[in-house]
């Protein structure tokens, strides 16, 4: 029998009383009281106005760096609720505003004149996945100009994985832009002094109370996205076929394709036709491809098919496809060129490999094209996730990288 304890009212009452002191927590800071680091928070008066957009899941993390902006800064407002209630409400912009996001568009902050610097400079507070939907989603951003930066060192934020060296902390970037905009205003650095002792504690007492959850099990592979999808968008073809099904509505062996569409994301040129079936199509599957008999009235051949594909396709395409299986169904027909970029392969996303799981969990709305049925329909999400990969944060930095050189 394993030995037992018994808690004498005592020894309860002081375990109660641990218990209740480690999850007291200060309301400022977000820390537990005995972590709390408020008294090392400075007072700025910054004469740039920082807006921040928080997305809610954000609010209430520990680590969250943009409650310790907000309460250093005299002259700065952070506003915080779902992506859509934020795109709906009104800014508080003035006149002169721009948005702190990485991007082929951004202009570097330090190579603005002083006399075209913002009076207000918005920044997006969350995830990357979070800080991309708001851009995309708030509209009143979208005319705003977007300025960058080129951090000197890679982020201190040891207890958040930052998803590239290039990328850092809410608090961290305010106070680089900070520096750049305004670098006579005192208390910038005593503002980084307090984030760092924020971390330092917590790396000393990883035990605490709200600490991070860390990731268990094998390490998860860096992202690869494909040079094309960084550097040559316009030249990108993604494509997507059907194959007819055979029983219990089970793809056979050595299928041919017989519904094909595709799109060039530079010029919006599309693709779409009809192929003969190989073998007589059953029963419910055009209502499974979501088409109707007239779009097979006049189906190519299985010859005018590679002709009017490689008619359509040019040398300095890249064609993109989501699944090795899509690419297959070209080489059972002999067409060409067999796709370039198999998008599923990308190490973007954890969990279902689905693609429209895909575009759910990452909140991609699918453009609208003019390809029918569920080919349409797919072709639109393999779309969405190629715009997804050009717009990564990753790609705008191997782009700018190039272009700084």
């Amino acid at each position: 029998m394993n030995p037992s304890t018994t808690l004498t009212p005592q020894s309860a009452s002081n375990a109660d009383q641990n218990v209740t002191k480690h999850r007291e927590r200060c309301y400022v800071c977000y820390r537990p009281r005995a972590a709390c680091f408020c008294e090392v928070i400075p007072s700025i008066d910054n004469r740039t106005h920082i807006l921040i957009l928080q997305h809610i899941k954000e609010r209430f993390h520990a680590f969250n760096t943009a409650r310790i902006v907000k309460q250093a800064l005299q002259n700065s407002a952070l506003l915080v609720d779902q992506t859509s209630t934020l795109a709906a409400a009104t800014l508080p912009l003035n006149e002169s505003t721009g948005v702190l996001y990485p991007g082929p568009d951004a202009q570097l902050l330090s190579d603005l004149p002083v006399d075209d610097r913002p009076s207000q400079l918005i920044i997006l507070d969350g995830t990357w996945h979070h800080a991309r939907t708001l851009m995309r989603d708030i509209t009143a951003l979208h005319g705003l100009p977007r300025y960058s930066l080129n951090p000197a060192a890679p982020s201190t934020y040891r207890i958040r994985k930052e998803p590239s060296e290039s990328a850092v902390s809410t608090l961290e970037a305010t106070v680089q832009a900070l520096r750049i905009l305004e670098p006579e205003t005192t208390g910038i650095d005593r503002l980084l002094a307090a984030f760092d002792r924020m971390i330092d504690d917590q790396v000393k007492h990883p035990g605490q109370i709200g600490r991070l959850r860390r990731a268990t099990g094998p390490p998860r592979p860096s992202i690869n996205i494909p040079s094309a999808l960084i550097h040559d968008i316009d030249n990108v073809v993604v494509a997507y076929g059907e194959a007819s099904f055979g029983a219990k509505r089970k793809h056979q062996a050595g299928q041919s394709p017989v519904y094909w569409v595709a799109q060039r994301l530079g010029t919006d040129e599309s693709f779409e036709c009809a192929i003969k079936p190989q073998q007589l199509m059953r029963t419910g599957f055009l209502q499974y491809l979501q088409l109707n008999e007239e779009d097979f009235e006049q189906p190519l051949s299985a010859e005018g098919f590679r002709h009017a594909w490689q008619t359509f396709v040019r040398p300095t395409d890249t064609l993109c496809v989501y699944n090795e299986s899509t690419g297959r169904l070209l080489e059972r027909v002999g067409a060409t060129p067999v796709p370039d970029v198999v998008l599923k392969s990308v190490n973007v996303h954890q969990g279902s490999r689905k693609l429209h799981n895909v575009i759910r969990s990452l909140d991609l709305t699918p453009p609208t094209v003019s390809q029918k049925g569920r080919a349409g329909a797919r072709l639109a999400n393999a779309i969405a996730f190629v715009q997804y990969l050009h717009q990564h944060p990753l790609a705008a930095d191997s782009r700018s990288s190039i272009s700084s050189h």
